[in-house]
């Protein structure tokens, strides 16, 4: 899908490609939504308060399944504005000429890399050395074989965190793409809502792919 004259003519003046005028946006959005949440909190919540504080508690009790108390008050905020960027990016391809952002790999593999050194700075913050001699493999003899597989598995992350996003929401919309130009005043509803799921899916895969990974990097200290 093209984008609307309006944002190719702000992607020409500032020499920037459709997806990231999309995903500055897209930030934008999000920025003004959250303003206007903070700013109408209410003691006794509105049905819409309600919804968000039954979304986002939802959410920090699932992480705190996985990382415990203690870790999920320093790493929930990255988590959840992981998703909610994911999420919002994702669903905008169900907009006639919206570009989403998360269809680029470009704005996948950037957030892929974001995750990969966050946890593994958290790794090595967390047990120092022994975060690095954990990829030598549990005996010395096997640690020339251990150490590349290691290396290429944690790599693999950043490879898996993109291409599973990117692949996904590209293909969707490319196929939100054909049929509305083959049919474009009675396109599927059938097709919408698989489209709608699968944008959910992937906005909850990511972060939970990135909750595990921090599990992983946190807990080495606990088992070395």
């Amino acid at each position: 899908m093209e984008a609307p004259n309006f944002l190719e003519f702000i992607a020409h003046m500032l020499h920037m490609p459709n997806f990231m005028v999309f995903t500055w946006f897209i930030m934008l959005v999000i920025i003004v939504i959250a303003i206007s949440v903070r700013f109408t909190l209410k003691f006794m919540p509105s049905n819409f308060q309600n919804v968000v504080e039954a979304f986002i508690s939802g959410m920090y009790s699932f992480v705190e399944d996985i990382l415990g108390p203690k870790e999920t008050k320093k790493h929930f905020k990255l988590i959840a504005s992981l998703g909610i960027f994911i999420f919002f990016s994702n669903i905008v391809e169900l907009i006639p000429w919206f570009v989403p952002p998360t269809s680029s790999w470009n704005t996948t593999i950037a957030l892929a890399i974001l995750v990969f050194v966050y946890y593994q700075y958290l790794g090595i913050k967390h047990n120092g050395l022994k975060y690095i001699k954990h990829f030598m493999g549990p005996v010395w003899w096997l640690t020339p074989l251990m150490i590349p597989v290691e290396i290429i598995g944690h790599f693999a992350r950043i490879l898996s965190l993109s291409v599973r996003l990117f692949g996904n929401i590209g293909g969707d919309d490319l196929l939100l793409a054909v049929l509305f130009f083959l049919v474009p005043a009675l396109v599927p509803i059938p097709v919408m809502f698989l489209v709608l799921f699968a944008a959910v899916l992937q906005s909850f895969i990511f972060p939970l792919l990135t909750t595990l990974y921090i599990a992983d990097a946190v807990a080495t200290h606990h088992e070395s």
